[in-house]
């Protein structure tokens, strides 16, 4: 399998703009895909926004493992690092931001009151994450219409803007950037099975093989209801294909072929098509059609 790495050039810029504007704000809102907290951890953020007070949300949670989110929020939480689950859609989210901005926003008064501030000036807070991970969805949520541009492809927004949200709260919307190199080459699938690199760069049934074996591991009815097979036949299928490459997981291909069977994506011949179905498959998982499911824990 190939080694996925994606790093457009404007990464680099928006990279050195976020150093400068980190100066600017007094909170971070750093958004994570909850299905996948630690390959959605930029570890460039981390060092460029430390010491400052650091708001992580889980976005997506409304998908994710609800057991394994608890988990990432227990493992998350520490010094000046509050953890909150998400769907940045969701009022009930909302609220939670709104009410730990209020406390914040409380301590700044009281902090710009000692040094002989008067007015109460808002809160201004960063909004940084990897591509795709819903930071302009959550900004268009929070003033509740479309200021920041959204999309499910990586890569929208291309330029910092400040947007008033209301109640003392001024945000800064920042690109979805990422790192120069995966050192790990999970990271880079995990990140390629939720959408945070840009497809074309990608051969679809490696992430689709790679994410079926995940499943297979750890949420194998999901897969048995959705398409309408069992591990008996899981088995046969398996066994029926020619498996003598070194290296490659078969089981999870077989997933794969049983998913073209049952959504009729046959080539001449009635042969399956993996292409068509790795492409059915992975839009199913990202959408959440698969179920609540969760790529890694702590």
């Amino acid at each position: 399998m190939s080694k996925i790495q994606w790093y457009p050039g404007h990464m680099t810029k928006a990279r050195r703009n976020m150093q400068e504007d980190v100066k600017l704000v007094d909170i971070i809102f750093e958004l994570r895909d909850a299905r996948i907290p630690r390959s959605t951890e930029n570890p460039d953020i981390g060092k460029i926004t430390k010491g400052k007070k650091r708001l992580i949300l889980l976005n997506k949670s409304d998908i994710a493992d609800p057991t394994v989110t608890d988990m990432w929020i227990k493992k998350l939480t520490g010094d000046n690092v509050e953890v909150i689950a998400l769907d940045s859609r969701q009022a009930n989210s909302l609220n939670q931001i709104r009410n730990r901005v209020e406390v914040l926003a409380r301590e700044k008064r009281e902090r710009d009151r000692a040094k002989g501030i008067t007015g109460d000036r808002p809160i201004k807070a960063l909004v940084c994450g990897i591509p795709n991970v819903g930071k302009s969805t959550l900004i268009n949520s929070l003033q509740g219409k479309a200021s920041a541009k959204t999309g499910n492809k990586p890569g929208v927004t291309k330029g910092n803007q400040w947007i008033n949200v209301g109640r003392g709260l001024m945000l800064l919307d920042t690109p979805g950037i990422l790192w120069p190199r995966f050192e790990n080459e999970a990271v880079g699938y995990s990140l390629a099975s939720t959408g945070a690199i840009n497809d074309n760069i990608l051969n679809t049934e490696e992430v689709a093989v790679r994410l079926a074996r995940i499943l297979l591991d750890s949420y194998a009815n999901a897969l048995f209801e959705r398409y309408s097979f069992d591990e008996d036949v899981l088995r046969s299928t398996s066994e029926e294909i020619d498996n003598e490459i070194p290296g490659v997981d078969y089981e999870a291909l077989s997933v794969l072929n049983l998913i073209a069977v049952n959504r009729k994506c046959l080539k001449r011949g009635a042969e399956p098509d993996i292409e068509k179905a790795s492409a059915i498959f992975i839009d199913d998982f990202r959408s959440g059609r698969l179920g609540r499911i969760s790529l890694e824990k702590p």
